[in-house]
């Protein structure tokens, strides 16, 4: 798939198909995920593979009922690990770069999802400290998204976007950032 087809076709989607995701498909899904951008090169995200109906269930309660990341075939919990971003960047690290790091990988994941016949959608809404519990994650490593992956169940439609010229200020042209609502 040309990569800007996969950027403007990939849609969220919330209901999946009962087929398996194939371990070579998964792979290179998480593989693209790990070739995302990091800072320093520390990858400072990791990846978490969810197949048992019962952990995708209780993931789903944890996400305030959002069912279909039970339906789906397997979920991809990211996380930022914040220390390994911190032992080169201290708290700044802590608590930006790991965070942008594994938000680059979400893109990447999802991006490479689409572009292999999957769905998906980033889901960030949940409790976190739920999330965290259920995984059983150190506290230094945060979930930043749940990743339901599976064939899609249903077919996405675009959504409107603002116009580039909308949200790109140049300074070389004297224009001036204005913020507008």
């Amino acid at each position: 798939m040309d990569f800007f087809e996969a950027v403007k076709g990939r849609r969220s989607i919330r209901a999946f198909k009962g087929d398996p995701v194939g371990d070579e498909v998964l792979m290179k899904v998480l593989e693209a995920a790990q070739w995302a951008p990091s800072a320093g090169n520390l990858q400072a995200r990791d990846f978490i593979v969810v197949k048992d109906p019962d952990v995708k269930e209780r993931l789903a309660r944890a996400a305030l009922g959002q069912w279909f990341i039970a339906e789906a075939p397997v979920n991809v919990v990211v996380c930022a690990n914040l220390e390994r971003s911190a032992s080169r960047y201290g708290e700044r690290g802590r608590r930006l770069y790991a965070w942008m790091d594994a938000a680059a990988a979400v893109e990447n994941l999802i991006l490479a999802a689409h572009a292999l016949g999957l769905a998906s959608c980033w889901v960030g809404a949940y409790r976190d400290e739920e999330v965290s519990e259920i995984l059983g994650l150190p506290q230094w490593v945060k979930p930043v998204g749940i990743i339901p992956l599976g064939y899609p169940g249903e077919r996405g439609h675009p959504t409107p976007r603002l116009a580039v010229e909308k949200v790109t200020f140049q300074d070389r042209y004297g224009l001036k950032w204005r913020p507008e609502a």
